[in-house]
């Protein structure tokens, strides 16, 4: 069935549209649990498998590296061979590699694992796609899309809460288990709920764009990790990388430029609608990415600014209120946004952002409970409720007709690329004041980075064309 005639019967239907729902919430679930759920049991792995935290740290890059990868060209392929399909597949061989990981010996095979589950990486903006092509009324996929979206910043901590139990009690093997029982079940609801579908045009997939692409990404992607080494980094190894992603991504270019059937045309890649959001993106997710997930929690745990929280008690002041109130107040951006638009809602986060940021220099200098919780529910409003679901979003409306799926896939690659340089850039900052003016300096100095980050983004996102004018700019 054609993509145009699958709109046209299937777009009422509430019964039909709710089934869909629940199963798209199963499929980013499947993947989100992959992505959160094993932070708390990290330690437990270690100590299981008789190996060190870097080496087991080094299983969650493979991961994320992987997810990333996979992002850049699995929604161009769900468009020319079925979006059912390959999510489908995505999801069985993310079941897969839980399986491996729930029974590996090593961290070897672990890493293999880890690698498998990695291929879930592009499912959300997946299933963004299916539902925006099942739902073609603008406001109501716009609620629709916020209820899905805000599930991808943590589901309200909860996950995090549960890997750490089981891993505690049953060990970090049952943890890869619930996550396989979790995709195993999107699986089925993915096959009693969604319908197949493709794009209007299906010539055969751009292997050689998508592998050039990939090796640029992969490269430049490392190249960040390395950096986060920050003292202890290969400089050497850096520039080697950073040349070999400027060479791929040239050939990248002149193949597209070339190619009968490009996997992204660059008459779309010089088009704002493309460079606009993805440097609007890069640079939201560079300035809060490591706030939360990193400078944040440190505050929260320094004994030499205040009494400290312990590592088992933090989340409960950090990770959890942002996780619960992004997920809460996702579908209230999506009713926004349905009202206002996607960009004068992105912009309203964008600011709060900043507001939240810049209150980090109190907590980083007057460091207490109370403030910590107040900075990450406005950041857990303002960017995982707002922001982040406004970028998600744009990725899907603004994507041309004959080739949905690279916008959301290169979108997905700059969230990615944006957590790494997040924890690159803001602890160079930090590390750099903390040695002349000392631990709160250091963190206030992070803060201050992020915020002037976040407001680089909202400057771009002035760059970023309405829908209505997205093929003209």
């Amino acid at each position: 069935m054609s993509e145009s005639t699958t709109q046209k019967t299937d777009n009422g239907g509430a019964a039909s549209i709710a089934a869909l729902m629940a199963a798209l919430l199963v499929a980013i679930f499947a993947f989100q649990l992959n992505a959160s759920m094993l932070s708390p049991a990290l330690v437990t792995m270690q100590n299981e498998l008789n190996t060190t935290a870097d080496a087991i740290g080094l299983t969650q890059t493979v991961f994320f590296t992987a997810a990333a990868l996979f992002s850049l060209f699995l929604p161009r392929l769900a468009d020319l061979k079925g979006r059912k399909k390959v999510l489908s597949g995505m999801l069985a061989l993310t079941g897969i590699g839980c399986l491996i990981s729930a029974i590996a010996p090593n961290v070897t095979v672990l890493m293999i694992g880890r690698i498998f589950q990695g291929v879930a990486g592009p499912v959300v903006p997946m299933c963004l796609i299916i539902l925006h092509q099942r739902v073609t009324e603008e406001k109501r996929y716009t609620r629709l899309m916020s209820i899905l979206t805000s599930v991808n910043g943590g589901i309200a901590g909860v996950d995090a809460i549960l890997g750490g139990w089981l891993a505690g009690t049953f060990g970090f093997r049952s943890v890869f288990i619930v996550m396989a029982v979790i995709a195993a079940l999107a699986v089925v609801f993915v096959a009693l709920a969604v319908r197949e579908s493709t794009a209007e045009d299906t010539p055969k997939m751009d292997w050689a764009g998508a592998i050039t692409l990939g090796i640029a990404f992969l490269a430049a992607y490392l190249a960040i990790n390395e950096i986060e080494k920050l003292a202890g980094a290969n400089w050497i190894l850096v520039v080697v990388l950073i040349v070999i992603a400027a060479v791929f991504f040239v050939v990248f270019w002149r193949h597209e430029g070339s190619a009968a059937a490009p996997m992204v045309s660059t008459h779309y890649m010089k088009q704002r609608r493309t460079w606009g959001l993805l440097v609007t993106t890069l640079l939201t997710m560079t300035g809060v990415f490591a706030i939360m997930n990193g400078v944040v929690p440190a505050i929260a745990q320094d004994t030499t600014l205040w009494g400290g929280m312990s590592a088992s008690t933090v989340s409960f002041a950090t990770l959890t209120p942002y996780a619960l109130l992004g997920l809460a107040f996702g579908p209230v951006a999506g009713v926004l946004a349905s009202k206002f638009g996607y960009h004068v809602v992105l912009r309203a986060g964008l600011v709060v952002t900043i507001v939240g940021a810049l209150f980090g220099i109190f907590v980083a200098n007057s460091p207490s409970i109370a403030a910590l919780v107040v900075i990450s529910v406005v950041l857990g409003i303002s960017y995982a409720g707002t922001a982040n679901i406004m970028l998600n979003g744009l990725g899907i409306v603004l994507s041309p007709k004959d080739n949905p799926g690279y916008l959301p896939g290169m979108n997905a690659g700059a969230f990615n690329l944006g957590a790494g340089l997040s924890f690159a850039v803001l602890y160079a900052v930090m590390n750099s004041f903390t040695v002349s003016g000392g631990a709160a300096a250091g963190y206030a100095a992070s803060l201050v980075a992020g915020a002037v980050l976040v407001g680089a983004a909202l400057l771009c996102s002035f760059l970023i064309p309405k829908e209505e004018d997205a093929d003209n700019s």
